[in-house]
């Protein structure tokens, strides 16, 4: 990490390798003033960390920034729209909300404007109004918030690196989420499968009575991994424990979370972890939707297709939300 410069520069946290990142995440964690879902919890810190090293957020930013829903790592709306305006491939981004309907007007430098809407249908439609909470409360922000997720996402997914908003994550998630302004009303982990796999091994005299830092920020990562990038994270974070009971576990661990990520893909390299969507699973999957959520999220899994599939799923999309309409 940086130091501190004599001479009045600024103090940087930003580790420079891995061996400090596990610094980093162990003595943020370790700290009572970040935020309470970090505080004992190094390996929510580390991944936090490198998502935000990776879209260009400070450490203390990601931490701030970024929550975890359901394993899923998003953007709170007012650090997605930061990212956006101050990358020099945005031209502008234009809000505005007629009392029903929220628009998100925004440009790419050399492409046309794209416009995104959401209102108050839109929400009734999702299942979104009705019930206690920020729909009720703040039924305007929520708007915004959607409205502007979807054109960001859709025109930006190179700055956002394919995340997407946190208010939209936490309005389709089935659990209750884990986010670093603390506003889940129940304490939950989001690596409950790490936490029971780390029970194994057990605290009696012959044995550790605390699994590793290195055990724990792998664990932590396989449970959150949703992806192939997450699970090539997870395995180089595997590659630094020690103990062979350690090892042993993660490597179960590591083999449990691919075959879950296999249940929707078409393939997984067992060697890097790299999930292939499949465009016919896609496409069916997309013929099943029952939302327009649904449609999103099935739209940012494909985003690594050819241009000729992808071209061929965002017809089907475009064929279903027809169909909702």
């Amino acid at each position: 990490m940086n130091e501190i410069a004599l001479g009045g520069g600024s103090f940087d946290l930003s580790p420079k390798s891995l061996e400090e990142a596990m610094k980093l995440a162990e003595l943020l964690s370790d700290s009572t003033i970040v935020p309470k879902d970090y505080q004992g919890r190094p390996g929510n810190v580390l991944v936090a960390v490198q998502w935000g090293m990776e879209i260009g957020l400070k450490p203390m930013q990601a931490m701030q920034n970024i929550a975890v829903i359901n394993g899923r790592p998003s953007l709170w709306g007012d650090a997605m729209l930061a990212l956006v305006r101050s990358s020099p491939l945005c031209e502008y981004v234009y809000e505005s909300d007629d009392g029903e309907t929220a628009t998100c007007r925004v440009k790419r430098v050399g492409e046309d404007e794209q416009v995104r809407t959401f209102g108050m249908e839109d929400a009734k439609t999702a299942g979104l109004t009705g019930k206690a909470g920020p729909w009720s409360q703040y039924p305007k922000r929520m708007r915004q918030m959607r409205a502007r997720g979807f054109a960001l996402r859709d025109v930006f997914p190179d700055v956002l690196k394919g995340m997407a908003s946190a208010e939209e994550v936490r309005d389709t998630a089935a659990e209750k989420d884990v986010t670093p302004d603390g506003t889940t009303s129940e304490p939950q982990r989001t690596s409950s499968r790490a936490d029971a796999l780390r029970k194994k091994l057990g605290t009696g005299s012959t044995q550790k009575a605390l699994p590793s830092q290195q055990f724990t920020a792998a664990m932590d990562a396989i449970a959150l991994a949703a992806c192939g990038a997450d699970m090539q994270r997870a395995k180089l974070l595997a590659s630094q424990i020690t103990d062979e009971k350690e090892v042993a576990l993660a490597l179960s661990a590591y083999q449990s979370r691919v075959t879950e990520l296999r249940a929707r893909a078409s393939t997984v390299d067992g060697e890097t972890g790299q999930v292939v969507e499949s465009l016919d699973n896609l496409v069916a999957e997309a013929a099943r939707a029952a939302s327009a959520d649904d449609l999103d999220l099935i739209a940012d899994r494909g985003r690594s297709l050819p241009d000729d599939e992808a071209s061929v799923l965002a017809d089907a999309i475009a064929e279903r939300r027809s169909e909702m309409e």
